[in-house]
């Protein structure tokens, strides 16, 4: 069932196109994702959908009852305002309630979802709920934006890069209250685990066009590539009719009959559309070369690193010699100094006590989380001009405009002034203002906030050839998978502890040795030495009433569903030419399937546990 439709809707910004005549329909239990490079249109789509922006042309139609909630990319919050106010405001509108006299009802519905907003904004690493909002960081305010997205009942939930300025713990919650929500979602992130989780169905907005996906991010990229595949076939198709209609063109013809003038215009048609699809075919084949500068055997040392704020110890004694080719990320929670120590590095900060040390051929780059441009009425190209006419890669020479391109800023785009690119375009310029310099030690803070996935893989490709040190401070859990190799993890009183591997191992490793003091700690609480409890966990070892009665079912259990599996199987055959029929089969097919795997994995704990209470009673 249709919650709201987006129909003919048209936006342009000057003269870029954003939406061209599109459609789109949000169903009752869709979590969607938004994917497009920076400055495609996508939070202005939601923006539309949200009711805060006009489109230039079509409409949107809308269920009576269907409430929406909206987090922005950069929230506006009024002056002099308590965060707890604003949250609950988000769900209430009483926010000056307890100081303007409220009714006793609306004092009890406030106290009702301030407790509950207390909860979220904990969550998110706000625990001065009377603070002052104006006196918060951009990161906090961000935080502040979305629990008062989140509290607010709605069906349609709509988020603009959510995953920004949290941190790994909160990305991990965030993804599961999102999955636990029991209405719509129309997100916009850069965040490819997040939207892989979270996700139903993938919109991409490219060219004006959007093209809808009934998958999550893994199967949108497999369906992705088979739709450019077929579109590369048909671009081939269509340039050798080009070559047939070229040749008849420049033989020229004896008379312009309208049959011949069709024919021309038809040939006019098919170049713009092969122009347009080489457009696509060459943004999506790019590859960025890697430009540095040689990097000698001293690069950077860190003897003794301490760093305190009042009496908030920050870093703690912390020592590393970076080799060369390291790939290192730094994690930990908002706030425990992971800027810090890389303005530490940069000496852009002074350590309490230790020092830094610099080899002699090291030069760095440092991506920060502020962008820094003085003059933004220049363009791009004169921007990157400004740096350099032209940088040496591995693969030769590269212009500043070739440059340009391969960081997705066209032709006309590179005469375009700063001040009109969008907050994700300025990131990736600043990105490739960085680059330009030729480090050999890059070092990224926060570099996925605000990029589109596009700019990633280009970012992450070129980090492959990169023949320096990488050294970058994240909270995109697939970004450190994908780029480093080494791990080092803020810890409370500054303690950074070093895992190796990307984050999924850092978070196994760090999770079991979580584990593993719990039980240390029940032990010596128990007081008793392991083989006791051990024993005496033997002596216990039976089936509890519900195991018995379930492990004399479970076999009846898997042979039902197998069954309705079967079933299933055979619907779809039948139903293969009736598409919301069969959607409907595959969607209950893989329901059968999640409870056959979750009963099978209880089959084998049930009958290994029969067999341990069977050789028990032999032993006895």
């Amino acid at each position: 069932m249709s919650i709201l439709n987006l129909e003919k809707i048209t936006k342009v910004y000057g003269e870029r196109t954003l939406l061209d005549n599109v459609t789109l329909g949000i169903n009752e239990g869709d979590k969607i994702g938004v994917v497009g490079v920076n400055g495609c249109g996508k939070s202005t789509l939601l923006k539309i959908v949200a009711g805060l922006e006009e489109a230039d042309s079509g409409k949107i139609v809308k269920g009576n009852d269907v409430t929406i909630s909206y987090l922005p990319q950069t929230p506006v919050f009024s002056k002099d305002e308590r965060i707890i106010d604003y949250v609950v405001g988000g769900a209430l509108d009483i926010a000056t309630s307890y100081n303007s006299g409220g009714s006793e009802h609306e004092l009890e519905n406030y106290d009702s979802i301030a407790g509950e907003a207390k909860t979220i904004l904990t969550k998110l690493g706000i625990d001065d709920y009377e603070a002052d909002i104006s006196k918060m960081s951009g990161g906090q305010k961000k935080r502040i934006a979305l629990a008062r997205a989140l509290i607010r009942p709605s069906g349609l939930l709509i988020l603009d890069e959510p995953t920004n300025h949290l941190d790994n713990d909160m990305v991990i919650w965030l993804e599961d209250y999102i999955r636990r929500f029991r209405g719509q979602l129309l997100m916009v992130t850069h965040d490819r685990y997040f939207l892989d989780n979270v996700t139903n169905r993938i919109i991409e907005v490219d060219g004006g066009s959007l093209y809808s996906y009934a998958e999550n991010y893994s199967g949108f990229l497999k369906l992705k590539s088979e739709r450019e595949e077929m579109a590369n076939a048909t671009e081939q198709k269509r340039q050798n009719m080009l070559r047939k209609e070229l040749a008849w063109i420049q033989r020229g013809c004896q008379a312009r009959s309208t049959k011949q003038q069709a024919r021309i215009d038809r040939y006019e048609d098919m170049k713009e559309a092969s122009r347009q699809a080489r457009q696509s075919f060459d943004k999506q084949s790019l590859e960025l070369g890697s430009v540095y500068t040689r990097l000698g055997r001293k690069t950077i040392e860190l003897n003794s690193i301490s760093k305190s704020f009042g009496a908030k110890k920050i870093i703690d004694n912390f020592t590393y010699i970076f080799l060369r080719d390291d790939r290192i990320g730094f994690i930990g929670n908002n706030g425990c100094g992971k800027s810090t120590l890389m303005k530490i590095i940069t000496g852009i900060m002074e350590p309490d006590s230790g020092y830094v040390e610099i080899g002699p051929t090291v030069k760095i780059g440092f991506f920060m989380q502020e962008n820094k441009f003085e003059d933004e009425s220049l363009t791009v190209l004169d921007y990157v001009k400004a740096i350099g006419e032209y940088v040496i890669t591995a693969d030769g020479r590269i212009t500043a405009s070739q440059m340009c391109e391969k960081f997705l800023f066209n032709m006309k785009m590179q005469w375009t002034p700063i001040t009109k690119l969008s907050g994700g375009e300025k990131r990736r310029l600043y990105l490739l203002s960085v680059l330009m310099e030729s480090p050999n030690v890059l070092i990224l803070d926060e570099p996925t906030n605000d990029l589109d996935i596009e700019t990633l893989e280009i970012l992450e490709d070129y980090l492959d050839k990169f023949a320096g040190i990488v050294i970058t401070v994240s909270h995109d859990r697939y970004f450190l998978d994908r780029v480093v190799d080494r791990i080092f993890a803020f810890e409370d009183g500054g303690v950074i502890k070093q895992y190796e591997g990307g984050f999924s191992d850092y978070y196994e490793k760090s999770h079991q040795s979580a584990g593993a003091a719990v039980a240390r700690q029940a032990a010596a609480q128990d007081g008793k030495p392991a083989s006791v409890r051990n024993r005496e966990h033997e002596k216990k070892l039976k089936f509890t009433f519900a195991e018995q009665k379930e492990f004399e079912t479970i076999d009846d259990g898997i042979a039902n569903l197998e069954q309705k599996i079967a079933d299933i199987d055979m619907q779809i055959e039948k139903s293969a030419t009736q598409y919301s029929k069969l959607s409907e089969l595959m969607s209950q097919k893989t329901e059968y399937e999640q409870k056959l795997s979750d009963m099978m994995d209880r089959w084998v704990y049930l009958n290994d546990l029969n067999e341990r209470i069977n050789n028990e009673e032999q032993r006895k």
